[in-house]
């Protein structure tokens, strides 16, 4: 089984690189920095990437056997919103933030997982909404917020140690 270890700061645009295969994976799977899958060939491959590396359509890695793999963001079930004016598509992202929910904005539209509460919360709020399959390429938290710890055991078995980190929002009033 071959592994990834690191991540090229490149981008295949930017040189003329021979690329020697694909790894296509959702964006659950490229928040990952442990983990066992195979490339789009079949091939067997072990991410073993350094903690809060997350993965994009595009990003070059590295394989230990010299390779340069490409990752591909796979299409995923979104919901894809749009609003009348942006003032709203604001107020809607506003809505989704606080939530803390993983959210692609892009021209025009706001895209996240499925999530039928979220659904009738757009909905109240005057948002378009259409249940599409595309990449998923939610922005960057600016605090971290939740995240994963896995490590890959014995016998290739991944290990998932979830927790939560809360951050306090001091609004200033003595409660």
């Amino acid at each position: 089984m071959i592994e990834i270890r690191s991540k090229l700061k490149v981008r295949r645009a930017a040189y003329d690189l021979k690329i020697g295969g694909a790894l296509r994976l959702p964006f659950e799977l490229r928040q990952k920095s442990r983990l066992r899958t195979r490339l789009v060939s079949g091939e067997e491959v072990g991410l073993l990437l350094p903690r809060g590396e997350v993965l994009r359509g595009g990003d070059l890695v590295t394989a230990s056997d010299g390779r340069i793999i490409e990752v591909i963001a796979q299409p995923e079930p979104l919901l894809h919103v749009e609003c009348a004016t942006p003032a709203a598509q604001a107020r809607a992202a506003y809505h989704l933030g606080n939530r803390h929910v993983p959210v692609e904005v892009g021209d025009g539209y706001l895209r996240l997982a499925p999530d039928h509460v979220l659904k009738e919360m757009l909905a109240g709020l005057g948002a378009n909404l259409r249940e599409i399959e595309a990449p998923f390429e939610p922005e960057a938290g600016a605090y971290g917020g939740g995240h994963r710890h896995e490590e890959m055991g014995h016998g290739g078995k991944i290990h998932d140690h979830s927790h939560e980190h809360h951050h306090g929002h001091d609004d200033g009033h003595s409660h």
